[in-house]
């Protein structure tokens, strides 16, 4: 398979998974294509890929600058915008010494918040003139796709300047009511540092940082509300408190006083979502929206994160929930299974009672009988295990259009690379 071959190959894989509503396309050495619709991996064909392949796939899809930074770094991100298939993230990576990559869709319409099912009050938490508000989450719960929300919503209801700072841009947002820019590291600026240096300079109204990983991001997030301007970035944690606690840790402990003092004054909200299969297909998002009030303020700065969660349940009033609060709703309004909202409880128990004591129609006999087993688990831990998804038939809907990779026959294929995988 030589790369013409190879790049038209992975448009097909693409095309196929977009048909299929996937969200990530896996090529990986000794595993099929896969992709995981709603949530579940599936594979697209029944022969796994050997390395030689997969290393000719992966390079396939990358120009001469990316292909630099993967051969000195066994890492590279960007994204693709193949013409008539779609957006995509993309991150390539060795694993064991061999190649692999991970495509992850991208929207290309920005989505609404009402059409996501977010609560209304992220709507007023957007047009807030400063503050830092953070989306929270594991890989692949949405959180993306959440912020392109926000910030479509505030486009379209104020006017100002929008810069965002992304590694790679994911959403791309017109020029609405607001001046969208939109930077990415490596490509229109050096490094996040250089980028977030100088973006005061720029007259920003709304910052939004692609993810927070490092102390140095932090500093900046906080430093921008602090200046007068609204800051929106992602971190990865399960919710509130996990997302607070590790933002204290990446801070010495001699400037972690300092630190709860500026959160406690320049934290607007921190928002933290799953997303669950819903019933019927698809999936739905579980919201957890805490809210920096008074109270909460006040615990911030005293370094109390573990008493946060009592306030959230008595805050409803004030647009604050819980995951435990936003599974209840799901489940009282048909969305998810008992037993998918217990497992992505934050306390089981908890959840468990509430609904057998407040649901509309749990029985004690019909609602509980087989959930006595179950525990917390991630989302990654509900896909089926690699060496039985290798042997798995695949779907009907996926058999006709399965790929038989010794068939696979691309000699007259002419392809413009360039033009295929237009970055």
């Amino acid at each position: 398979m030589d790369r013409q071959q190879a790049a038209k190959f992975m448009l097909d894989c693409l095309r196929m998974m977009m048909a299929r509503k996937g969200s990530d396309l896996f090529v990986s050495a000794d595993f099929p294509p896969a992709c995981k619709i709603d949530g579940k991996l599936t594979p697209l064909s029944e022969k796994p890929l050997s390395a030689e392949q997969t290393g000719v796939l992966v390079r396939s899809i990358m120009n001469d600058y990316q292909l630099k930074e993967y051969d000195a770094n066994k890492e590279c991100n960007f994204a693709i915008s193949p013409p008539g298939i779609g957006r995509f993230r993309v991150n390539a990576f060795v694993q064991q010494g061999r190649s692999g990559v991970v495509l992850r869709t991208i929207p290309t319409e920005i989505p609404e918040i009402d059409a996501l099912g977010l609560p209304p009050v992220l709507k007023d938490l957007v047009l807030t003139k400063r503050g830092m508000i953070l989306l929270v989450g594991g890989t692949g719960s949405g959180k993306s796709t959440s912020l392109a929300a926000m910030l479509g919503y505030r486009n379209e209801k104020t006017h100002g300047h929008i810069i965002t700072i992304e590694d790679p841009v994911e959403f791309v947002h017109q020029h609405r009511n607001c001046l969208i820019t939109q930077r990415e590291v490596g490509v229109d600026t050096d490094s996040w540092d250089n980028a977030l240096v100088n973006t005061l300079r720029q007259a920003p109204n709304v910052i939004l940082i692609g993810e927070i990983r490092q102390r140095e991001t932090m500093e900046h997030a906080i430093n921008f509300s602090e200046t007068g301007h609204l800051c929106l970035s992602t971190l990865h944690a399960n919710n509130a408190n996990q997302a607070l606690d590790r933002i204290i840790n990446l801070f010495p402990e001699e400037r972690r006083s300092q630190l709860l003092m500026d959160l406690s004054l320049n934290l607007k909200a921190v928002i933290s979502q799953r997303l669950l299969p819903r019933i019927g297909g698809g999936r739905v998002a579980a919201i957890e929206v805490m809210i920096n009030s008074p109270l909460i303020q006040d615990l911030i700065f005293k370094g109390k994160v573990h008493e946060i969660k009592a306030i959230m349940k008595r805050s409803r009033e004030l647009g604050m929930q819980t995951f435990d609060m936003a599974l209840f709703d799901l489940y009282e309004a048909g969305l998810i299974t008992l037993e998918d909202g217990l497992r992505n409880a934050d306390s089981m128990n908890e959840l468990r009672l509430k609904i057998k004591l407040e649901s509309a129609d749990a029985t004690e006999g019909d609602a509980f009988g087989d959930t006595d087993g179950l525990r917390l688990v991630g989302e990654d831990e509900e896909d089926l295990p690699p060496g039985e998804l290798g042997n798995k038939p695949a779907a009907d809907d996926a058999s006709e259009s399965a790929f038989d990779l010794d068939s696979f026959d691309l000699a007259e294929a002419s392809l413009d690379l360039e033009s295929e995988f237009k970055q």
